[in-house]
């Protein structure tokens, strides 16, 4: 019996993380791509996906604070970039997807697929799952 709860246990642990973690799809909107040029304000650099806050001007030069998800750190780090890629105040270039009215998620939020990093280098900024936008 206590094989069967060990067992059990171990099985909850395992699968808790894949249903935690959501769908793409589910939260931004593919039909909706976005490009952002913006100042970094702040880094999330954690798990289960970064988070990089930009502030960027609309077309009447108001300011716009926007979010944008990315990747597992550890995904980034195989797609060549780290925590140090971006500081605060550094000007990128955001290329992704909005995410949609009503995942809750909020107004200016965007899941980046790719970052042009001050220098001129670009990123992959999502899941090794994801197929980029066109």
């Amino acid at each position: 019996m206590r094989a069967v709860v060990t067992f059990a246990a171990g099985l909850l642990l395992a699968v808790g993380p894949a249903l935690a973690h959501h769908s793409l799809d589910a939260e931004f909107d593919r039909s909706k791509p976005i490009t952002v040029t913006g100042t970094v304000t702040k880094i999330e650099w954690q798990n289960p996906h970064i988070w990089v806050y930009v502030d960027a001007k609309d077309a009447s030069g108001k300011v716009v604070k926007w979010q944008f998800e990315g990747g597992p750190p550890n995904a980034l780090r195989r797609s060549g970039w780290n925590r140090d890629s971006l500081k605060l105040g550094d000007t990128a270039t955001f290329t992704g997807l909005m995410a949609r009215v009503d995942a809750n998620i909020g107004k200016n939020t965007a899941h980046a697929e790719q970052v042009t990093l001050p220098g001129g280098k670009k990123v992959f900024a999502g899941n090794a799952e994801e197929a980029p936008t066109k």
